[in-house]
């Protein structure tokens, strides 16, 4: 008879070659690589990013943890001895130098990363960490709500810390935020030591609460919950844009500013999937999609005016010493804690 004709034997070729259909299948659906990825970008920015990422390497998903800036850095120090990460995109540059120093990240020089600005990559040869963008410190100052209490507009950051703005003011925890502490270390480095720690002995007298992130000072002068927070020029052009009454002020004396930066962690057994992430960072469309809500951005020529972004922003940058904030953070944040945690919200 013929195996042709023969139904049963059919049905079993039939089914064999089903079941090696779906196993070749799932064995390609075994192939994606889920890497975990640890971040302080804004939160409305995540799915964006992860998109764009996605186009080129549809067979790598992103699994976030996100948090601000500080929280995640302490994360990743408690689990020194278990790493849990395998890359970190869009943290602090000062707190990749940390861990770079406690030995916690991988050194790579993803494929472009000789294109950035000099001042975007990590020293070392190969480095330990690229950067995406700058972020800067600003003043927003919610015109409505100022008119009431009749507060004239602070053009300094001296000004903040005049009687008239006693109980007015909000700004960001530097141990749980990232603009936060890169508030403290410009006045440091702006006043001197002795001199900061006075300024901010005077500003907390006009603090009516320290925020656990950088974006909700300004999200709650945005709203008028209070008529002033310091917050980061890219969340003050954000809620601007929204149509807040929300005036943008840099200070006379400078801004500071960190970087948000990407690096590989030590250990990861993704190692692979890892690197085509930091390939994609630094790469120009990623720049160009940083651009969207960042001014400065690591990627030579990029950069284009961001609505409501204050204008020529970069020459208010400080001189930022990368090396010595990243050397001191700890001590710097012991002292703040002392001092003035006791107006901090609770977490």
């Amino acid at each position: 008879m013929s195996v042709y004709k023969d139904s049963a034997w059919f049905k079993r070729a039939a089914w064999a070659v089903s079941a090696g259909v779906l196993a070749l299948g799932l064995s390609g659906m075994a192939k994606a690589t889920e890497l975990k990825v640890y971040t302080a970008i804004e939160a409305d920015d995540l799915k964006r990013y992860a998109a764009e990422f996605n186009k080129v390497y549809p067979d790598i998903e992103i699994k976030w943890v996100r948090d601000s800036t500080g929280i995640v850095t302490a994360k990743l120090l408690a689990e020194k001895d278990n790493p849990q990460a395998d890359v970190v995109w869009g943290l602090a540059a000062t707190s990749l130098m940390l861990l770079k120093n406690e030995g916690m990240t991988q050194a790579y020089m993803p494929a472009g990363g000789d294109k950035l600005d000099k001042k975007f990559i990590d020293t070392a040869n190969p480095p330990h960490w690229t950067g995406m963008d700058a972020w800067v410190a600003c003043i927003c100052y919610n015109t409505v709500e100022a008119k009431k209490k009749n507060l004239p507009v602070p053009t300094s950051w001296k000004d903040l810390t005049k009687p008239v703005y006693k109980g007015s003011v909000v700004m960001p925890n530097p141990n749980s935020s990232g603009t936060g502490f890169l508030d403290v270390a410009s006045w440091l480095q702006l006043f001197g030591e002795e001199d900061g720690w006075k300024f901010m002995d005077a500003l907390h007298q006009n603090i009516a609460w320290y925020t656990h992130s950088g974006s909700k000072p300004c999200r709650q002068a945005g709203a008028g919950e209070v008529p002033i927070g310091v917050s980061f020029a890219y969340r003050g052009a954000k809620v601007k844009s929204k149509g807040a009454p929300v005036e943008i002020i840099v200070p006379k004396e400078g801004i500071g500013w960190d970087m948000e930066a990407t690096a590989i962690m030590k250990g990861t057994k993704n190692l692979d999937a890892a690197k085509k992430l930091v390939d994609f960072s630094v790469s120009k469309a990623a720049n160009e999609m940083y651009n969207t809500v960042y001014a400065v951005v690591a990627y030579p020529g990029v950069a284009k005016p961001v609505d409501n972004y204050p204008p020529n922003i970069g020459d208010a940058m400080i001189d930022n010493n990368f090396e010595w904030v990243a050397a001191n953070r700890m001590r710097i944040l012991k002292e703040w804690q002392t001092r003035y945690d006791s107006k901090s919200e609770a977490k």
